[in-house]
């Protein structure tokens, strides 16, 4: 394995990165865009450049690039400024449809917590 890593011209801190699937990736399968979608609610308050977008969500750069045109023309993500050459982006936490699935995601964590405590958990109004 080592050795087909660095034929393609890995480094040993560059092995491609294993992702746990997360509850959100469970419940709504996994796909380019849920796995977007699920790593920019993990962060939610936070803005990623695409490269960063697409290596911590473990996306191909060309993969995300090929989904953008719907994570932009749904305001999904909404651009929120500009360092450098990088444009940055966040979740649109303002659209209807990414606060239903954020409620959906923080339904799935609570469920799961319940479970593991083995008690109720009771979830502020």
């Amino acid at each position: 394995m080592e050795d087909m890593l660095k034929n393609r011209g890995f480094l040993a801190s560059q092995k491609p990165k294993v992702f746990e699937k997360s509850l959100f990736i469970e419940f709504m399968g996994d796909s380019p865009t849920i796995r977007i979608l699920d790593y920019l609610m993990t962060e939610r308050d936070l803005d990623f450049s695409i490269t960063d977008m697409a290596r911590n969500a473990g996306v191909g750069r060309t993969t995300l690039y090929r989904i953008w045109e719907n994570l932009i023309g749904n305001k999904i993500i909404i651009p929120t400024r500009v360092i450098g050459r990088s444009r940055l982006y966040k979740l649109n936490k303002d659209n209807i449809k990414i606060k239903k699935l954020i409620e959906i995601d923080d339904a799935l964590m609570m469920e799961e917590l319940k479970k593991h405590a083995g008690k109720e958990i009771e979830i502020p109004a």
